[in-house]
């Protein structure tokens, strides 16, 4: 039973239930746990759920269905916000997100009410954990894969190789690859919560290459204001709903998230986002139940060759005219992490950069293509995505 049960406001509705109300409690350690979380998000633009959904789990024994209905009832109050800059800055590609819509509200709203029907409320609880868990292996694949991509389209761009799609261009719809990245994406967070901001946006950049950064996080930030707010109302209909819980976790993260927004270019990118890869992987596979020691083995291995991978890619991600100035090699940082990461040695190289090379390049995003605006720094200032 969870820490806040006890206090816990419960909405049950549907097959003809009265719906009651228990006094809404304010659970302040979960709350303090959101300030973490929303800090977090502020920095990095990433998606709140990936990391707030396995924390009730893991750290205050919340049930797994409880824990994704109120994550999905507090995103669906701060989704809005991010996607309101976006629109007054006309950044949201409409054609997409039509067909978006499409595929992701009936499958978010289907997928909740399909899996309480699939079995009694232990099956379900545990169907659920086993779905986030792999959800999040997924989710901290998709940011190694992003953080290549991007990195990849930035030096297309220094070079002249791609186009990108101007504020009045037309872009060609895949009506049927753009519905199923909505269908996909909408199973995936009305069963986990998780999705929305790391898994559907990786598919839009791979489906649409000529999108801008701005336009990327713009479409993906509406796009996900009807796509949680499906899935957290059918939550709500079959009684998952902890009102209590939900206080808490927007009580801590909406203050946090700003906060975490307004320092978010002088945050350590590379040194932040290698590390919640690892703490997605080490969630994903404690709700998987794999044992402690199998789990520690793991996560130093992947730590191990990551950093070095990280540190290649983010290395790569930084024009040659910034490593003349700082009067550094480029080609030699990447090797040795890159080559140097199977065998060990590229752990060693990548903690030297990260420490100190890093410092003297300064951040990638310091001159960034006038037509691909970078992603994170646009999720930075939508502060909620």
């Amino acid at each position: 039973m969870s820490q806040c049960e006890s206090a816990q406001a419960v909405v049950r509705a549907g097959s003809g239930a009265d719906v009651s109300f228990a006094p809404v409690h304010i659970d302040w350690s979960i709350a303090l746990a959101s300030v973490i979380v929303g800090f977090t998000v502020g920095l990095t633009g990433m998606g709140g759920g990936a990391l707030m959904t396995p924390i009730l789990l893991i750290f205050f024994g919340v049930t797994p269905t409880a824990a994704v209905s109120s994550d999905l009832v507090a995103a669906m109050v701060m989704k809005p916000v991010g996607g309101g800059v976006h629109i007054r800055r006309k950044t949201v590609r409409w054609e997409l997100v039509r067909w978006l819509f499409i595929g992701s509200i009936p499958a978010a709203f289907g997928g909740v009410l399909l899996l309480h029907a699939t079995g009694d409320s232990e099956a379900v609880e545990s169907t659920t954990k086993v779905f986030l868990g792999v959800t999040l292996i997924l989710a901290a694949a998709a940011m190694v894969f992003r953080a290549w991509l991007q990195a990849r389209r930035s030096a297309e761009a220094r070079a002249g190789r791609r186009e990108t799609l101007g504020p009045g261009g037309s872009i060609d719809v895949r009506i049927p690859i753009t519905v199923m990245i909505g269908a996909v994406g909408g199973l995936l967070v009305g069963l986990t919560s998780v999705g929305s901001g790391s898994i559907i946006i990786v598919c839009l950049m791979l489906t649409y290459p000529t999108l801008r950064g701005s336009q990327l996080v713009g479409t993906d930030l509406v796009q996900a204001v009807p796509l949680v707010t499906s899935a957290a109302l059918a939550h709500i209909l079959v009684g998952d709903l902890e009102l209590g819980l939900t206080a808490s976790i927007l009580i801590g993260a909406l203050p946090a998230v700003y906060v975490g927004a307004r320092l978010s270019s002088k945050a350590p990118e590379g040194v932040i986002r290698p590390a919640i890869v690892l703490v997605l992987l080490a969630s994903a596979l404690k709700l998987l139940e794999v044992p402690t020691g199998v789990l520690g083995v793991i996560l130093v291995a992947v730590a191990l060759v990551g950093l070095p991978i990280w540190g290649a890619i983010d290395a790569a991600a930084h024009p040659q005219d910034m490593w003349d100035r700082a009067g550094l090699s480029r080609r030699r940082w990447i090797g040795w992490q890159a080559f140097g990461a199977p065998i060990g040695i590229g752990f060693a190289v990548a903690a030297a950069y990260f420490a100190r090379t890093r410092r003297q390049l300064g951040p990638a995003s310091l001159t960034p293509d006038r037509g691909d605006e970078t992603v994170p720094a646009e999720a930075h200032e939508a502060g909620v995505h």
